[in-house]
């Protein structure tokens, strides 16, 4: 059976969202965290939080969600993490 992938996003201490896949976000979030393997663009912005994550299903869904999400506004990435907007209304392509 193939794993569920999921979207994420971290916050970093000056509030910027960082967004992501993985089939296991809490190992993923512990990469980010200790530098070595975590994405370059984290590296030094810590603490970190991780503001949201959703199963999403496969490795493809997570890449077109995670290529759409990161061309939100701000404002809508946070509403996705305050609960104010769910996946499920995001337009397409928007």
């Amino acid at each position: 059976m193939a794993a569920e992938w999921s979207v994420y996003l971290v916050r970093t201490a000056a509030g910027a969202l960082y967004t992501g896949v993985s089939n296991d976000v809490e190992r993923r979030f512990k990469e980010h965290q200790g530098g070595a393997k975590g994405a370059r663009s984290l590296r030094g912005k810590g603490p970190l939080v991780l503001a949201f994550q959703s199963c999403v299903g496969g490795r493809g869904q997570a890449m077109q969600l995670e290529w759409k999400i990161k061309r939100w506004p701000k404002n809508r990435k946070e509403a996705l993490c305050n609960g104010q907007l769910t996946l499920d209304d995001w337009p397409p392509d928007q």
